[in-house]
């Protein structure tokens, strides 16, 4: 073969794959663009519906509406305007402000919309919009993390309505993510396999053994590091179970593993850990370490009054095994209610003093 003829093939290989590039980029921008039009579009008879039904006080007999109009569309248009299409525009559009849906649009499918539509709850609601959106979960991801009551697990399920706003919008913004956004109460482990006696040694190796699905159970984000961290202190070795590190937060995150509840002097154990790292470890631009306790017992009490989990020491439950969805909503129910007593007694607190 001649020199030319090389030549001309390495050329003709490098446009195809430029041109290709091009077409694949263009389909891209196109498919986003389509979807998010598609998506404004249902949300737009979804919400003309509801106000022609509530202006006009015909939400009585909407059932009976709905299915005239569905038939119309459907003869004009064709299939996607069924009565069924039809409820999940309205309830999609009574949900969702124009604005949300115009911003999560460029990145979640209809599909998307409609499943997020069935929680009632809004800041769980858009918790699942933010973490899909900004993780790119399909639609099967998002419905398997609802399942697995992901929200309710995650540490600022039980804070006031109005700072689990705030911290999605910052997450939303791209500004930064909350520490409690990324943290759980609890941790479920049921894919380790651990007969019922099982030491401390066992679950780290059981855990290094499913590391993917470790890792997939703690968040996106995590990347593992090393276990067994040797901390010299005074020519005392120390060593900290797992590390990894947080992208998104930067920070370093020490994980040290404990049968049982609990115990005070865990803390101080861990801040010891903690300023090692700081001191040792830490490189440029990153933010302090964070530690995490997992334990295997609950006891929420010694938490809240230690006030771990508002500083730089987080303690959370892992659980072998899968309970009931029950059990979770009673936690959190738990949760959510010493929560707000800590802060009536804080406010009390605050009117002693100015008396």
């Amino acid at each position: 073969m001649e020199k030319t003829d090389v030549g001309v093939q390495k050329d003709t290989s490098i446009i195809i794959k430029g041109v290709k590039r091009l077409i694949e980029t263009a389909r891209s921008r196109v498919s986003v663009y389509i979807n998010s039009e598609t998506t404004i579009l249902y949300w737009g008879i979804g919400d003309f519906i509801n106000r022609e039904l509530i202006e006009k006080d015909r939400a009585e007999y909407g059932r009976q509406i709905l299915a005239t109009v569905s038939q119309e569309l459907t003869s004009a248009y064709g299939k996607g305007y069924t009565y069924t299409a039809l409820s999940r525009m309205r309830k999609v559009a009574s949900v969702f402000p124009r604005d949300i849906i115009a911003t999560l649009s460029q990145q979640l499918s209809w599909s998307h919309f409609i499943e997020l539509s069935t929680l009632e709850n809004e800041p769980k609601r858009m918790y699942y919009a933010a973490f899909a959106a900004s993780e790119r979960w399909g639609v099967r991801k998002l419905r398997d993390n609802i399942d697995a009551m992901v929200f309710e697990r995650t540490a600022i399920a039980s804070h006031a309505e109005d700072n689990i706003t705030n911290a999605i919008a910052f997450l939303r913004s791209k500004q930064s993510i909350d520490p409690e956004l990324v943290f759980k109460n609890t941790y479920v482990l049921d894919f380790l396999n651990l007969p019922a006696n099982y030491s401390e040694k066992e679950l780290e190796q059981a855990l290094i053994d499913n590391l993917q699905e470790f890792i997939m159970e703690l968040g996106n984000g995590f990347a593992f590091v090393e276990r067994q961290k040797r901390i010299t202190v005074d020519t005392t070795d120390y060593h900290l179970d797992l590390l990894f590190f947080h992208r998104k937060l930067r920070r370093m995150v020490a994980i040290d593993l404990k049968l049982g509840k609990f115990k005070p002097e865990y803390k101080a154990q861990m801040e010891l850990y903690l300023r090692w790292l700081q001191k040792n470890e830490m490189q440029n631009g990153e933010q302090s370490p964070i530690g995490l306790l997992l334990c295997s017992e609950g006891n929420t009490e010694h938490i809240e009054l230690l006030m771990l989990n508002e500083k730089e020491i987080r303690v959370a439950q892992y659980l072998t095994e899968l309970p009931s969805k029950e059990w979770f909503a009673e936690k959190l129910h738990r949760s959510i209610e010493m929560a707000k007593q800590r802060i009536t007694e804080d406010l009390d607190g605050e009117v002693d003093l100015d008396k």
